[in-house]
């Protein structure tokens, strides 16, 4: 099957300021047909290493929404990304779609990428949900503590260090600062009585469930989005970046499978974990997922469809010098990844529950 073609274009001084300042966040006019549609857009790099590869990513603002164009040049498969925000749909949490395709920049073909959903206000209103507020968690200091980094000794000057709002306002944020100072400041019925009115508990343990099992290692302190509906004002979150997943960490090198660990690894959800009726809660959706969702009898064939729909013109671009068999032994990457986390997962939660009988 063919893959969709979306065609960038932008002019050649445009380009030149692009290049110039590419360690920057710098948005230039652009043209972008997409489905037979042609619409005016600004252009900006994405990303961090993928803005000095040869094969770079692109954010693309447009009236009815940000789209990203991703490289996934260090993801040897193409396909961690995508098939991660499958598995948080697949499992009822709201997350990007995406779409494997081949982009040209002025008429220049730069390979196949990744068309991901922007999480901005066009996000919610295409799943008719009114967002109050919308966060990104943009670095590690979006780890719910009241510490900058590794380093307890150093307040945050804000304890929104580690967030970019995006929707909101300035009195949302402050709420929101409030909730990390309280739930750092609370234990035992005062934690629970904050948890149960600020935070959708129920949503919040499915996202973790899922985090954990596709072993996203910045995803529990980076690369989400936190929002907060019109309905309660509970705060709810969404992946917004999963890179490094799968068995393969950020940088594409392979990674055990016990490198996130099973409960968690950031403020919000040791704290959650220290109330006994919630780490049960989680202890259930965790074994819900071994059960169905997260096994390779699910997620191989995906990978396999994908991988060989995308197969012909991946090992077709220059920027990737890879053989066929060495492309589609990432298959059984994903395979052992799976196998080995499910056992260490089942591992765990058998040990927890021994401890807690």
């Amino acid at each position: 099957m063919d893959l969709p073609i979306r065609r960038l274009f932008v002019w050649s001084d445009d380009v030149k300021r692009l290049q110039a300042q590419r360690g920057q966040t710098r948005f230039v006019d652009g043209v972008l047909i997409r489905d037979g549609y042609t619409e005016s857009v600004r252009v900006s790099y994405r990303g961090n290493r993928t803005r000095h590869a040869p094969k770079k990513s692109y954010e693309i603002r447009r009236q009815s929404g940000t789209l990203h164009y991703n490289a996934e040049y260090d993801d040897p498969s193409l396909v961690r990304n995508a098939l991660s925000f499958w598995f948080f749909n697949r499992i009822g949490l709201i997350a990007p779609q995406t779409l494997h395709c081949r982009l040209y920049f002025n008429d220049d073909l730069l390979g196949v990428y990744l068309e991901i959903e922007g999480v901005d206000a066009s996000f919610f209103r295409r799943r008719n949900l009114a967002c109050r507020s919308l966060f990104y968690a943009v670095n590690h200091d979006a780890d719910f503590s009241l510490f900058t980094g590794d380093d307890t000794r150093r307040l945050k000057p804000s304890l929104f260090d580690g967030y970019e709002r995006v929707i909101g306002t300035h009195a949302n944020q402050k709420r929101f600062e409030r909730f990390v100072l309280e739930l750092n400041l609370r234990d035992g019925e005062a934690l629970q009585h904050l948890i149960a009115r600020q935070l959708d508990i129920h949503q919040y343990l499915q996202w973790l469930a899922a985090t954990v099992c596709i072993g996203h290692a910045d995803g529990l302190t980076q690369n989400y989005a936190v929002y907060e509906l019109s309905e309660d004002g509970r705060y709810r979150f969404s992946p917004w970046d999963c890179e490094g997943t799968w068995g393969r960490n950020c940088y594409g090198a392979l990674c055990p499978a016990d490198t996130v660990d099973p409960f968690g690894e950031n403020i919000l959800t040791a704290k959650l974990m220290q109330l006994p009726s919630i780490r049960r809660a989680y202890r259930m959706r965790l074994k819900r997922l071994l059960n169905t969702t997260f096994s390779d009898a699910t997620i191989v064939p995906v990978v396999r469809e994908w991988m060989h729909r995308i197969g012909p013109a991946v090992l077709a671009e220059p920027t990737r010098r890879i053989h066929t068999s060495q492309w589609m032994s990432e298959i059984d990457v994903f395979r052992h990844y799976v196998r080995e986390r499910r056992q260490l997962l089942s591992d765990a939660l058998a040990r927890d529950e021994a401890e807690d009988e």
